[in-house]
């Protein structure tokens, strides 16, 4: 059985302030370069044969904190970047809420959004791609963790499995730092053995944006 851990990154100044991100490159603060070697402290002990991770700085920096602990090289896949949230980003959710309310309705409720935001199915395609890349740097019976980002993690799994996105929706947002163990074999494919699994589960949880 093989085993695939599919790790938000660490907390943001504007994950604190509630500030749409998406693509825009938003360095790690100090907490969430805490979280990160904190978390990489529990993923260490999984023995990962390969670590990926997107290519923008608060994954790629979660990333090389497991890394310094496993000595592994971080593999880059520009597919685990965050969804394109268009000109929400560098918006807080106030913001968007008063500036593009139809928008905001749609996203609140699970629906397409429409506009410049990149949709559902676009995401829930090109993250599951590249999970099954990573996924193949294993040997047989390994691990592999990727760094990504919140609805880039949910949509990509969730395409990965083939739900629906009413069932996506039951999922609590992954806090920052935590993750999700899948695994997989010839007979069953893939399965979710655990969710939002971290070492800060006291803390509220940012938007995944």
């Amino acid at each position: 059985m093989s085993r695939l851990i599919v790790w938000r990154h660490g907390n943001t100044d504007w994950n604190a302030s509630h500030r749409v991100q998406g693509q825009t490159d938003v360095p790690l603060n100090a907490v969430g370069r805490q979280q990160a070697v904190d978390a990489a402290e529990l993923l260490v002990k999984m023995r990962p044969a390969a670590i990926v991770s997107s290519d923008l700085h608060r994954a790629a920096d979660t990333a090389a904190a497991l890394a310094a602990l496993t000595g592994l090289s971080i593999n880059y896949d520009k597919r685990l970047r965050e969804r394109y949230f268009g000109n929400w980003q560098g918006l807080t959710m106030t913001e968007v809420a008063g500036l593009h309310r139809d928008e905001y309705d749609r996203w609140k409720h699970g629906h397409e959004v429409g506009g410049e935001v990149e949709t559902l199915a676009d995401l829930g395609k090109r993250v599951s791609e590249a999970l099954r890349a990573a996924a193949e740097l294993s040997p047989p019976g390994g691990t592999v963790v990727v760094a990504t980002h919140g609805a880039a993690a949910r949509q990509g799994i969730g395409h990965l499995l083939g739900w629906p996105l009413e069932q996506l929706r039951t999922l609590r947002a992954l806090q920052n730092c935590h993750w999700v163990e899948l695994t997989h074999d010839r007979e069953r494919g893939w399965q979710v053995a655990a969710y939002n699994v971290g070492p800060f589960t006291d803390r509220p949880v940012p938007p995944p944006v």
